[in-house]
């Protein structure tokens, strides 16, 4: 293979320098990745203001998991080579070494590419030797080689590339993906071979936890074993080389992909000021020409994102959003009522602090006792006229009852309710029954006395 590249050194030594930014960042991503599930938040509508050209797009904070953009993201669509964000997964999990474990490069395994016009990482010059899984995992994820993908499926398949899919589908399952389905490891074009942007977002969030992943997906140029030409990538927006207008510093990884079918797709990361999001594109338009719309809409998305947003606290557990009155107390008693949890989102930096609302939803009293944790009713954060999230609010102190007071209470009930004046109705009508009977008995026996006495 000739390979024909020019060499500056001080782009050389301005990309090493970038290259290890990178690499730092990358291991703040996962940590990110870990942390978004432990945060409560949720999203709104944001205006981005400007022209897409990728039919699906999927913009997300990763701190978070909030998605600040979002076009067709439960559309079905074909992913081209962001397959093998997958692929990589079930050979990094199912080869124990990858830096020991050498595989034999065969011909009957890369006959299936053969006239497809696939993008290749130069394995069919390696017919009969054998290559490290660490280079054929650089050969699949920088340069996107399909023949790589093959092998790599062929290996762990056990010389079943079909076991090796099935294994692709049971993850796929396992991440939640509900709406994938995968046919081959490297995503050449077929119409059971699906998949969406919010599935691969939990699939490559997940990638993004295993070794090596960040590291080589954020790798511009590699040398495998041996080798004097190297494995360029075939990500503009991580080339500070090549990548020309593309080029975005903050850019870190991850994968391309392109069919005719599939359109111009990508997923890739940034990081600046603490913040971190992913954007996947897919279904820009692709006619043959040297323009990327998936890679013009990453890099404008992201660069919004960084710019104009930021992460707010909405809702924090320390401040009372109300207060209720409490019965039953020995004094008159006002009880104040907190969140059950923080409300984080994402919120444009020139938002104005009347924009934010909370309306609480809980009744006018309620009864002692109360003890702390006690769920009292809800609170709801708005954003303008857009309900952000709704949490529970609770009671954070113990509130005893008062004997004398819930005593006085009972009494209070009980000579104002109904049936009681009807028992008390009842039991006049009664005395009154009684204390005529017994005048009534009391006059007879003395007309009987007063009868007896004459007679004498």
């Amino acid at each position: 293979m000739n390979v024909v590249f020019d060499f500056n050194v001080d782009l050389y030594l301005k990309g090493n320098i970038m290259s290890f930014i990178k690499r730092i960042t990358c291991l703040m991503l996962m940590l990110l990745v870990v942390l978004a599930s432990l945060i409560s938040t949720s999203a709104i509508t944001y205006n981005y203001g400007k022209a897409i050209e990728s039919e699906t797009v999927l913009l997300i904070n990763m701190d978070t998991g909030i998605p600040v953009l979002e076009k067709n993201v439960d559309m079905v669509r074909y992913p081209a080579s962001l397959t093998k964000i997958m692929t990589y997964i079930i050979a990094y999990e199912n080869i124990e070494d990858v830096y020991n474990t050498r595989v034999e490069i065969r011909q009957e395994v890369l006959n299936p590419l053969l006239g497809t016009g696939s993008s290749m990482s130069g394995l069919d010059y390696k017919v009969g030797e054998k290559v490290t899984v660490i280079d054929l995992l650089n050969c699949l994820l920088i340069t996107s080689g399909n023949d790589a993908a093959l092998v790599l499926a062929d290996y762990v398949g056990g010389g079943d590339t079909e076991r090796f899919v099935d294994m692709m589908n049971e993850k796929a399952k396992e991440l939640g993906c509900e709406n994938t389905h995968f046919v081959n490891p490297h995503g050449l074009h077929d119409e059971n071979h699906y998949t969406t942007a919010y599935d691969l977002y939990k699939i490559t969030t997940y990638a993004l936890t295993l070794p090596l992943f960040s590291e080589i997906t954020d790798t511009a140029t590699y040398y495998c074993e041996g080798d004097d030409y190297p494995l360029v990538t075939t990500n503009y927006l991580i080339d500070v080389n090549r990548g020309g207008d593309y080029y975005y510093t903050y850019a870190n990884g991850i994968k391309t992909g392109t069919t005719d079918e599939a359109g111009r797709c990508l997923i890739t990361t940034a990081i600046a000021d603490g913040y971190a999001y992913m954007c996947i594109c897919m279904g820009a338009p692709y006619q043959n020409s040297d323009h990327n719309g998936a890679m013009t809409d990453a890099k404008q998305m992201l660069r919004w994102a960084l710019l104009d947003l930021e992460l707010s606290r909405m809702l924090t557990t320390d401040t009372p959003v109300c207060e209720v009155d409490v019965n039953f107390t020995a004094s008159d008693k006002q009880l104040l009522l907190y969140p059950s949890q923080t409300v984080n989102t994402i919120l444009p930096k020139d938002h104005k602090p009347e924009d934010v609302r909370v309306i609480p939803d809980v009744p006018e009293s309620i009864d002692a006792p109360v003890t702390k944790g006690d769920v009292i009713g809800t609170a709801t954060v708005y954003y303008k006229d857009e309900a952000v999230q709704t949490v529970d609010v609770v009671a954070t102190e113990d509130v005893e009852r008062s004997s004398f007071a819930y005593t006085m209470h009972i009494f209070k009930v009980v000579l104002t309710s109904w049936p009681f004046w009807i028992a008390f109705i009842i039991a006049i009508i009664l005395i009154i029954i009684y204390i005529s009977l017994v005048s009534n008995v009391k006059n007879s026996k003395k007309q009987r006395r007063v009868k007896k006495y004459r007679r004498l």
